[in-house]
């Protein structure tokens, strides 16, 4: 059956989503706040500054009036950075009570607001009141906008408190490539799709200095014990790390040249500083901000997280990489399984 869809944010993971929705048969409305690129999307249906050589269904239409975007939709899918997801919905929340509808709010961003330390579902609650939408969802796994355009075999997590809606966006999204598991653990999901973006970058340091697998399989292993622990610590099911918004994600985000996490560790790796690295990504990269707000929420916490702590020190103070990766090895030894 079909529904009708607000996508807000049409940078590459927005805009194919969207135009996947749309190949699915659904009513899609794409809304940006970039008024050059909602023309190009509807007049030549491309995006390239995200993605160049892929052409979206011109059945997709793209918005840069977010209440022309909001009107009678049955859902709507943030997938703005997270920097941005509390000022967006606001402006969401100022539409739905003049209109009077109550769509289900889905995110597909990952990471944690800065200062608040919150996740992002969270700030969409705090935003958008309970009185004036759906349940939220979350919607994340291991899925590189690149490949999810070729049509490449990918499963994602649906996850909510609430089952009818997440079982809601898995039948908006499947089909005969994208798979959709439901999930009832919000925060285990959120804390993984988060995480996984400060272990991509340490991830690409590790390229970029030229070590091996061996490095990356210890800093990806390790890692997922401290995004497991810091997400049990908020009440999180141990084994949702073992999953495809755990393990899985992180596997994707830390191995390939898609990532654009591991694409800045990687020429942080070769000497680059932050700003150049930033500036010569030209997106928004999520692990960056992330390693901030982690690290501050481990002390906060009380967590023992070391690696993020040191990849912190390397974004934030300015230490060499090689040190903080021999202060790393020459920490006092302990258990495996001690955690």
């Amino acid at each position: 059956m079909t529904k009708k869809v607000a996508v807000l944010g049409a940078g590459s993971w927005g805009s194919i989503l969207a135009d996947i929705l749309t190949e699915n048969g659904h009513d899609v409305r794409l809304w940006s706040n970039v008024p050059a690129q909602v023309a190009e999307m509807n007049e030549f249906h491309t995006n390239t500054h995200y993605l160049d050589d892929y052409t979206y269904s011109k059945d997709l239409h793209a918005y840069d009036d977010l209440k022309e975007a909001l009107d009678q939709v049955d859902a709507i899918l943030f997938v703005v950075p997270t920097k941005a997801s509390r000022i967006v919905a606001k402006q969401v929340a100022t539409i739905l009570k003049e209109t009077g509808n109550k769509p289900i709010v889905i995110h597909a961003s990952k990471g944690l607001e800065q200062v608040t330390h919150k996740r992002i579902s969270e700030v969409i609650e705090e935003e958008i009141s309970a009185d004036i939408r759906g349940s939220v969802v979350v919607f994340s796994g291991p899925s590189h906008a690149e490949e999810v355009a070729n049509r490449d075999l990918t499963t994602i997590v649906s996850a909510s408190a609430d089952p009818a809606a997440a079982s809601f966006v898995q039948d908006l999204f499947m089909n005969k490539f994208l798979r959709i598991y439901t999930n009832n653990d919000v925060i285990g999901v959120e804390i993984g799709a988060a995480m996984k973006n400060i272990i991509a970058v340490g991830a690409g340091m590790l390229h970029g200095m030229g070590y091996g697998d061996n490095a990356k399989a210890a800093l990806i292993t390790r890692g997922l014990a401290e995004i497991a622990r810091l997400g049990t610590s908020f009440g999180a099911n141990q084994l949702t790390f073992m999953g495809l918004s755990g393990v899985g994600d992180l596997i994707v985000t830390a191995t390939s040249v898609h990532s654009r996490n591991w694409r800045a560790g990687d020429q942080l790796g070769k000497g680059k500083s932050l700003d150049d690295v930033v500036a010569d990504m030209g997106m928004v990269i999520e692990g960056v901000g992330t390693a901030k707000a982690a690290y501050e929420l481990a002390q906060q916490q009380g967590i023992d997280m070391p690696i993020t702590n040191a990849i912190y020190d390397v974004l934030y103070n300015n230490k060499e990489i090689n040190l903080v990766i021999e202060s790393l090895l020459n920490r006092e030894g302990k258990a495996e399984l001690a955690e």
